[in-house]
């Protein structure tokens, strides 16, 4: 029979969530996760993919995938501190470090992983973080689980940001302060004030943390947030994941080589998944190597982000104060931004909607990832479409 009181408990919290329009139901693709995708039994342009390179689908990451495990194995067979690592896994890291312009880097198993694993093994109870708002949740549950006081700071507010500092710093209270952003903030699109943020944490003695899971392959020419305002020197952690932009899964950590090398004694993550697989490795550094050698999938991505953004606001929608390919069209009403998501999944095109608690009561958006693998045919279809259901909701004139 099981436990009454968990089902009560369930039957009643997922009707609350499905009554408010907060109930996600996830759909399963019946193809490859590119800019066409197969859903429902039916073809739909994709809005709602990180593959921002078109990469998880491209054949010379399939082929270095296939010819890696099928010398290797598809895993690793253990975790990386015991024989788990591959001089794969080796190469993989260097690689990472030279393109970040680091000292070192470290991979680990997603880029969730990478914020469990890096703010715990630096930060404790004796600590504080300045966290922005709108950061994250793994850097929300990173900071929660390294137990030092988290100090949120308004989003993107310097002034806010500088005077926290300057309280934490003058209480005497921690023995080590850090500030933590996103790079790229993945439900608005904008870009973290990084130069900003440098110069207060160097006036306050405050360690630097970026999160750049939405800016790799994405700015600066690809590097990342950090190369784009070129302060690959200044910033003592660089946070990447290798499931968006490098179209695999993921991520990894990139620094000083002292700091990688107590992760990799201290981040429990590292010392107790088992290790990235062969082929996703060897898929990895392919995917690199096209990035190291070739500015064309970021400027493709780049044509159809402002493409796709300069339609949807000719034709009325709010898609807020992105800076970036991730374009929000914010809705408000959580049921309205779930069946606007519905009729678009209905005349043909894929995107989500974001609602609470991923995004803030009253903000509900449907958030657009258009990638370098959409033509413009595609996307002049999918505003086709936008501007029809609009119209028919009332939520264009």
């Amino acid at each position: 029979m099981g436990s009454s009181i968990l089902r009560q408990f369930l039957e009643e919290n997922l009707a609350e969530l499905k009554s408010k329009g907060l109930y996600n139901v996830i759909d399963p693709l019946e193809t490859a996760n590119g800019p066409i995708i197969k859903v429902g039994g039916k073809e739909r342009i994709n809005l709602s993919s990180n593959n921002y390179l078109g990469l998880a689908t491209d054949p010379r990451l399939i082929e270095a995938a296939v010819a890696a495990t099928r010398q290797y194995g598809v895993g690793a067979g253990a975790v990386r501190t015991i024989n788990g690592t591959l001089q794969l896994h080796v190469s993989l890291e260097q690689k990472l470090a030279h393109f970040k312009q680091t000292e070192a880097a470290i991979a680990y198993q997603s880029g969730f992983n990478c914020n469990m694993a890096a703010i715990s093994a630096v930060m404790d109870k004796q600590d504080a973080i300045l966290s922005d708002e709108l950061n994250h949740a793994s850097i929300i549950d990173g900071c929660r689980l390294s137990k030092a006081k988290i100090i949120p700071y308004k989003h993107s507010d310097m002034d806010d940001l500088r005077l926290k500092a300057k309280e934490a710093k003058q209480s005497g209270l921690y023995k080590k302060i850090m500030v933590i952003t996103d790079g790229v903030f993945s439900m608005d699109g904008d870009i973290a004030k990084l130069p900003e943020i440098v110069q207060i944490a160097d006036e306050f003695d405050l360690i630097t943390y970026v999160d750049d899971a939405h800016g790799s392959g994405v700015l600066g020419k690809g590097a990342g947030t950090v190369k784009h305002f070129g302060l690959s020197d200044k910033v003592d952690f660089q946070i990447g994941t290798l499931s968006k932009a490098i179209g695999v899964v993921g991520g990894y950590v990139a620094g000083k080589q002292e700091l990688i090398d107590w992760l990799k004694v201290r981040s429990r993550p590292f010392l107790f998944s088992t290790a990235l697989p062969p082929g996703d490795v060897a898929a990895c550094l392919t995917a690199i190597d096209i990035l190291a050698g070739s500015t064309e999938l970021h400027d493709r991505l780049w044509e159809n982000g402002t493409y796709l953004k300069q339609g949807l606001r000719q034709l009325g929608f709010d898609i807020g104060q992105s800076e970036t390919p991730i374009t929000p069209c914010i809705i408000g009403d959580e049921k309205q931004t779930q069946e606007f998501s519905r009729r678009l999944y209905e005349e043909g095109v894929y995107a989500k909607a974001i609602v609470f608690p991923t995004v803030p009561r009253g903000t509900g958006r449907v958030r657009n990832m258009p990638t370098a693998a959409h033509t413009k045919e595609m996307l002049d279809q999918a505003l086709a479409i936008y501007e029809k259901v609009g119209k028919e909701m009332g939520i264009l004139a």
